[in-house]
Parts: C-alpha cells; sequence; structure tokens
C-alpha cells in the first residue's frame, strides 16, 4: 500500500512539474521593456549648473518643501557623498537586479495582464530603511543604500535582525511585496488567524510571481532560520493550537508572532532564543500553500478569498 501512495504522489509530481515548466515557458516569452535609471548615480554626478536639468528629468524626486539650494548642499555633503561612493561599489551596473526585477515584472504581466511596467528608479536617501521600495503604475523607487549588506558599515549601529534585511538579494522580495499589498484585499484583521493568513497571503504571491527565488529569500530568512521553522513546523502549529491563540484577539500576539523582531516569542527561554521572528507568518504561508494544493482555485481569486474559508478548506497538517 506504501509502495502505491508513493508511486501515486511521484505521478501527479511530474505532471504538476511539467505544467509549471509549461507556464514558465510562456511568461519567459512575455516582452517586458525595462530599464533601470540610475537617479543616485546622476544625483551625485551632476554640477550645479547641470541641476536644472536632472530636476526637469525628475521632477517627483524633489519635494517642493526644500528650496533647490538644499538639494544642492546635499550634493556635496560629506555623507551623501560617502553613501554615493559605497553604494557605486556594491552596485557598479546593476545588471543581476534588472535581470531579477524583469522576471518579476513578467510574471506580473502574466498573471495581472493590465500590470504596467513603470520607470525603474534607484536613489540614496541616508538609509531610510522603513520604506525602502515604492511602486505605482508609472514609477517604481528603490533605496539602494539600504541593500549594501547585512554588515555594511552603514548598518553598525543597527538591531542585526534589521541589518540582516538589507542584503541586496532581497530587493525584487521587497518589490513584490509592494505589489502584494496593492492587490490583496486588507481589510481588518480582528484575530492572529487572519494575521497569519493575509501575511501567507503575500508569501504565496511570491511563490507564482518570484518562484526564481528561494523561500528564505522571500520570507527574509537565513538558511538557518528556514531550516528552523521548518523543523520546528508542527511544534509551532501545535502550540498556537494548545494555547488557543488562532482566534485570540489578544493585541499582543502580532507583536510575538507576526511583527519583525529578532525572536518570536512562546514565553520558553530556550525556544526563544533559537527563533526567528515573524513565525506565524511562516505558518500562515504553509496554511495558503495547502489551501492552494487541496482545491481547484484561481491565483487572483485566492488572494481574495476570506481567511475562514482558507483556513477551513486547507486541511494544514503539518508534517
Amino acid at each position: 500500500m506504501r509502495v502505491y501512495i508513493f508511486c501515486v504522489f511521484v505521478f501527479f509530481s511530474l505532471f504538476s512539474c511539467e505544467d509549471d515548466n509549461k507556464i514558465e515557458e510562456e511568461i519567459s516569452k512575455i516582452n517586458v521593456n525595462l530599464d533601470v535609471e540610475r537617479f543616485d548615480l546622476a544625483f551625485s554626478n551632476t554640477s550645479k549648473e547641470d541641476f536644472p536639468k536632472l530636476k526637469e528629468a525628475y521632477p517627483f524626486m524633489f519635494s517642493n518643501k526644500y528650496e533647490d539650494e538644499f538639494w544642492l548642499n546635499r550634493m556635496t555633503d560629506t555623507l551623501d557623498v560617502l553613501i554615493a561612493e559605497k553604494t557605486r561599489e556594491v552596485f557598479p551596473d546593476f545588471k543581476d537586479e534588472t535581470v531579477e526585477i524583469k522576471k518579476m515584472y513578467q510574471h506580473l504581466k502574466y498573471y495581472f495582464p493590465d500590470t504596467k511596467i513603470p520607470r525603474i528608479i534607484t536613489f540614496n536617501d541616508r538609509v531610510v530603511y522603513q520604506n525602502r521600495v515604492f511602486v505605482t503604475d508609472t514609477v517604481t523607487l528603490i533605496e539602494l543604500d539600504t541593500y549594501l549588506g547585512k554588515d555594511h558599515e552603514f548598518y553598525q549601529g543597527m538591531q542585526k535582525y534589521i541589518a540582516s534585511n538589507m542584503e541586496s538579494e532581497y530587493i525584487v522580495s521587497d518589490l513584490s511585496e509592494a505589489y502584494a499589498k496593492k492587490i490583496i484585499l486588507d481589510g481588518k484583521r480582528k484575530n492572529l488567524l487572519e494575521e497569519m493568513i493575509y501575511h501567507g497571503k503575500i508569501l504565496y504571491f511570491k511563490d507564482m510571481i518570484i518562484p526564481f527565488k528561494t523561500d528564505a529569500e522571500k520570507i527574509k530568512y537565513t538558511p538557518e532560520q528556514i531550516e528552523w521553522v521548518k523543523s520546528n513546523e508542527e511544534y509551532i502549529w501545535r502550540y498556537f493550537v494548545d494555547k488557543e491563540l488562532l482566534f485570540s484577539t489578544d493585541a499582543k500576539l502580532p507583536g510575538r508572532f507576526i511583527n519583525p523582531a529578532p525572536f518570536s516569542k512562546f514565553y520558553l527561554e530556550q525556544i526563544d532564543n533559537e527563533s526567528p521572528g515573524r513565525v506565524g507568518r511562516y505558518i500562515g504561508w504553509q496554511i495558503v500553500r495547502s489551501y492552494a494544493e487541496k482545491n481547484d482555485i484561481d491565483f487572483v481569486q485566492l488572494l481574495n478569498t476570506p481567511a475562514q474559508t482558507i483556513f477551513n478548506k486547507a486541511k494544514y497538517k503539518p508534517n
């Protein structure tokens, strides 16, 4: 009986892989005309005389709250000059990142044909990491000085769990997350389960839009952290169930299991010290994946399916 079940599993897995390969082949043929405009380089290389031309080309990069003198001073400010220099060292050409961004837009166009390809513009802003990317139908902005590598000198005063996310491989992950938040309905989330599934949808969106990235890169975990949550998935789930947390409206729960943090708070010293933050997002991801596998539902429709429906029909059971 076990041999029969294994053979059936392999049979369906092979057909699933074949279907996935066909889809990826179709996606690779989608024409996406995309160039990255290095505003960060243009800003640092522009002379005082040429500044009006730069401002005319990028009016949305210069807030009207400041006079031109403010921006001219920024061009020669010691800190801004150093940031520009270090950014240029890490991103001399941006070729690899451009390839990934193009792949992301090809997947977006496949699943959301009305997606417009915006101007892609890179800039520096003194390491304001809270909003590193910004997407609209016309412009996508990427703050490069927040992707210089977790050990970069600019990040030495930061908490490690924040600095660990400042790697260049997360650029396309952050971009796809920004699009996910535009597309997925974000109603009031009343309990932990709804928080988990909302963030699970965002990560599942990444499964579909940036399938060329690893699970660790999608959720922004280290290889050790992704291995920890995979190995402890059953324990985490059992803890949520046993402690009756899923339908709890306790306002502290997102801080313990959803929001960025150095670790998740089970209130068990050894587990807390070993765990990464945001384990609730990981479990929500697995619930959404289980729902997608067990139900014949369109990807776009799934994104706005109620959390309770997903939970009921996912029949999620960690291995």
